[in-house]
């Protein structure tokens, strides 16, 4: 029996698959962080390989993992050097030198006769539309947008990291939510509910304690949620922010729809990431503006795992050799 690892490597989780060549999911694992951009490329290989053991170690697969002992847990009779093919997509593998690092690594630690790395976007891309052309927007801890043209040739926009750009994202969300409730503690903005929330989240006598906090860029965006709530209660200044989070989300795609020349063409644009899946708002307020712009854009939410598009590119690898 042949078997393919697919996994999604987030600013938040990572999550691992396992399948059989007939395509069943035999198990399913989460880890920590591995945004090699975001924790650090040792942090990310460490969370990587958490997930990937424990998908192996639940399927009984045992192929000999180098410099590793056989995973406590497997049966006597697990199957060995049995793994096909591993992709991994992960956020930064579009910078040469991380791809390269993450590759050699992955070829080091997993005996797989066949090894992808690619990005996230590239794997919510494959699971939305599977090798249609298209773009897909993820909106995560970061945010990023993707495209594929009909002749797959590959675009991305955005995507510079949080001190630099994520618009739209959580980690922009939770900024944001910040800056604005310290400027009602000043007095220098109005009103909103998130000076509160984010005291009682962050367990804060007052919000001038934030600046005191050394949190990372993870812990920022885990404070989306509250933005998010906050809009639901009528909040204007939540409201605001997720109305400025989908416009700067439909810009991403509407970037790469202008390269493309697709600005009048029926596309598919799928909308990826946890806060795309979590707010209606910001939903609606990206798809107003994108079609101001690009009227004929499908717009698509990703109701399938991310995962699921490692684990096709894996059999595709298979498949392709």
């Amino acid at each position: 029996m042949k078997y393919f690892v697919g996994i999604d490597g987030g600013g938040t989780s990572t999550t691992a698959w396992l399948s059989d060549e007939k395509g069943r999911v035999l198990a399913r694992a989460v880890a920590g962080p591995s945004n090699p951009l975001k924790v650090g490329i040792k942090s990310a290989q460490r969370q990587i390989l958490l997930a990937t053991r424990d998908v192996l170690r639940q399927a009984h697969v045992a192929p000999r993992l180098v410099r590793a002992r056989r995973p406590a847990g497997l049966k006597s009779g697990a199957e060995r050097d049995a793994l096909e093919a591993v992709c991994v997509g992960v956020a930064g593998t579009d910078r040469p030198q991380v791809q390269k690092r993450l590759l050699r690594w992955l070829h080091k630690v997993f005996p797989a006769r066949y090894h992808l790395v690619t990005s996230d976007a590239a794997i919510a891309l494959r699971a939305a539309i599977a090798d249609s052309p298209g773009v897909v927007v993820i909106s995560g801890t970061g945010s990023i947008a993707y495209g594929r043209d009909d002749r797959g040739r590959v675009l991305r926009s955005g995507g510079w990291g949080n001190f630099l750009d994520d618009a739209g994202s959580g980690y922009d969300l939770g900024r944001k939510a910040m800056a604005s409730a310290l400027r009602d503690f000043d007095g220098r903005g109005p009103y909103t509910q998130l000076t509160a929330r984010i005291c009682r989240a962050l367990k804060l006598a007052d919000i001038s304690q934030v600046v005191l906090k050394k949190l990372t860029a993870v812990e920022v965006a885990a404070l989306f949620p509250l933005v998010l709530e906050a809009a639901r209660r009528r909040d204007t200044v939540a409201r605001r922010l997720c109305d400025e989070a989908g416009r700067d989300l439909a810009d991403l795609a509407l970037a790469l729809l202008r390269r493309m020349g697709w600005l009048r063409r029926v596309v598919p644009v799928v909308y990826a990431g946890g806060v795309f899946r979590s707010s209606l708002r910001v939903r609606r307020a990206a798809t107003r503006h994108l079609r101001r712009h690009a009227p004929n854009a499908r717009v698509l939410l990703l109701r399938h795992p991310a995962v699921e598009g490692a684990l096709a590119l894996a059999r595709d690898l298979a498949v392709s050799k």
